[in-house]
C-alpha cells in the first residue's frame, strides 16, 4: 500500500481518498499546513472485501502518531467510519460522504449491463467527456469530475464500487466516539445534501459545514475554507 505524506510532524491526519481517487486527492491540502501537521495519505488496496481492506488501514494506524484522527473524502469516510469500529478515532472529517447508494451508482451494479454502463461512462474519453458535462452544476467549470477516471485500473476501481454496493444500513455506525464533522459543498448532489441529514441523525452531536460555492469536490474547489473546517474553527459552520 503506498503511502505518501504531506506535512512532517506529530499532528497527523490519516487521508483516506474517495471513489477513483489516490493520495493527489489530498494534494491541495498541503499548501500551507500548519507547522507541525502532517497528513498520511495511503493508496486504498484493491481487495476482495471491505474488511481486508479496513484490516490493512488498522495496520497502518500502528504507525500513525498520536490519536487517531481521519479526513475521509466521499467514499473514504466510509473506509474511516468502518476503521473507526476497529480503532478509537478521536475526530472523523466526512467530506461530502454518502450515507446511501445513490440510483446512479446502483445502476453500474447491474448484472451484466452495469458493468457495460460502466465502461461506456468512464473507461473512455468519450464517455468521461459526457458524464462530467452532465453533472457541470455540481462543480466548477474548471474542474472536471471525470478525470480521476484517466489514471486508474478500472477492473480495480469497479470492483471498489462492488464492494460499496456490499455495504449495509450507516445506522450501523450509530455510537461510534469521537468529534465528527460533516462538510460538504454548496453545489454538490443532492444525494450528499440527503446523506449529511441522515449522518447528522445517526451523529446529533456532528458539527455540520457547508463550503460556498464548491460542488463534489470542496477539497479542490473550496481548499482554503476546508482548511479552516480542519485545521481551524470555520464560520461556515451550518
Amino acid at each position: 500500500m503506498h503511502i505518501e505524506r504531506y506535512g512532517k510532524g506529530n499532528d497527523a491526519f490519516l487521508c483516506l481518498h474517495g471513489w477513483n481517487g489516490s493520495h493527489r486527492t489530498f494534494a491541495p491540502l498541503a499548501n500551507g499546513l500548519p507547522d507541525g501537521v502532517a497528513l498520511w495519505c495511503p493508496d486504498l488496496p484493491a481487495r476482495d472485501s471491505l474488511n481486508e481492506v479496513t484490516a490493512e488501514l488498522e495496520g497502518l494506524t500502528h504507525s500513525i502518531p498520536g490519536p487517531l484522527r481521519i479526513i475521509g473524502n466521499c467514499s473514504g469516510a466510509l473506509h474511516g467510519l468502518l476503521l473507526a469500529e476497529r480503532v478509537r478515532a478521536e475526530r472523523i472529517v466526512m467530506i461530502d460522504a454518502f450515507a446511501f447508494l445513490p440510483v446512479y451508482f446502483q445502476l453500474f451494479l447491474l448484472p451484466v449491463i452495469g458493468q457495460i454502463a460502466y465502461w461506456t461512462a468512464f473507461a473512455n474519453p468519450a464517455g468521461r467527456w459526457a458524464a462530467n458535462l452532465a453533472v457541470a452544476r455540481h462543480r466548477k467549470g474548471s474542474t472536471d469530475l471525470t478525470e480521476g477516471f484517466r489514471r486508474v485500473n478500472h477492473a480495480e476501481t469497479y470492483r471498489q464500487l462492488q464492494l460499496l454496493g456490499e455495504l449495509q444500513s450507516p445506522e450501523r455506525f450509530r455510537g461510534l466516539c469521537g468529534q465528527v464533522d460533516i462538510v460538504y459543498g454548496e453545489r454538490s448532489f443532492q444525494a450528499v445534501k440527503k446523506s449529511a441529514a441522515i449522518w447528522k441523525r445517526i451523529f446529533p452531536a456532528a458539527r455540520e459545514f457547508s463550503l460556498s460555492g464548491a460542488g463534489h469536490l470542496p477539497i479542490l474547489e473550496a481548499t482554503t475554507q476546508l482548511q479552516r473546517v480542519i485545521f481551524q474553527e470555520s464560520p461556515c459552520r451550518v
